[in-house]
C-alpha cells in the first residue's frame, strides 16, 4: 500500500497544478485533481508555490482549511465512488449530490461524515467504521 508523506502529498498537488495551468499532459490521477483544483480558486496561491508549501507543513491555521487535506478528501471521495467502497456509497452520494443540486456540495457533506469517521477511528483506536460512514451519508442524502 502506498502511503504518500505530507511533503508528498504537496508535491503532487502543486506539480499537477503547475501542469494544468500550463497546458501539459496530466495523468489520470493529476487531471482528476486539477479539475477539484479548479473548483477551489481559493486555494490556487498555495498551490502555485511549492517552497511555500513545504514551509508551512510545520504550521496549522486553525481559521483557514488545509487545501492539501480538503483535496485528498475529493479524491478519496472520488476514488470511493468510482470503486463503490463502501458499497452503496457511489449511490448515496450521486443521490446527495441531487438533493444539493451539486456534487461539489455533496463531496463536501461527505468529507463531514469521512472526517468524523476518521476522527472516531482515532480516538476509539480501532478500524474506521465504513458502515457507519454510509449510513451517515445515506441519512444526509434522505433525509427531508
Amino acid at each position: 500500500m502506498f502511503t504518500p508523506s505530507q511533503a508528498d502529498v504537496r508535491r503532487f498537488f502543486c506539480g499537477a497544478f503547475d501542469k494544468g495551468r500550463r497546458g501539459l499532459p496530466l495523468e489520470p490521477l493529476e487531471t482528476l485533481a486539477y479539475e477539484w483544483m479548479l473548483r477551489h480558486p481559493e486555494y490556487h496561491a498555495e498551490l502555485a508555490d511549492l517552497d511555500a508549501a513545504l514551509r508551512a507543513m510545520t504550521t496549522v491555521d486553525p481559521a483557514r482549511d488545509n487545501p492539501f487535506l480538503h483535496l485528498s478528501m475529493h479524491l478519496s471521495i472520488s476514488e470511493q465512488c468510482s470503486i463503490d467502497q463502501p458499497p452503496g456509497i457511489r449511490q448515496a452520494v450521486e443521490l446527495l449530490a441531487a438533493r444539493r443540486g451539486s456534487l461539489h456540495d455533496a463531496h463536501h457533506e461527505v468529507m463531514d461524515c469521512l472526517g468524523r469517521m476518521l476522527w472516531e477511528s482515532q480516538v476509539h483506536g480501532r478500524p474506521p467504521d465504513g458502515q457507519a460512514y454510509l449510513a451517515e451519508v445515506r441519512r444526509r442524502a434522505t433525509a427531508d
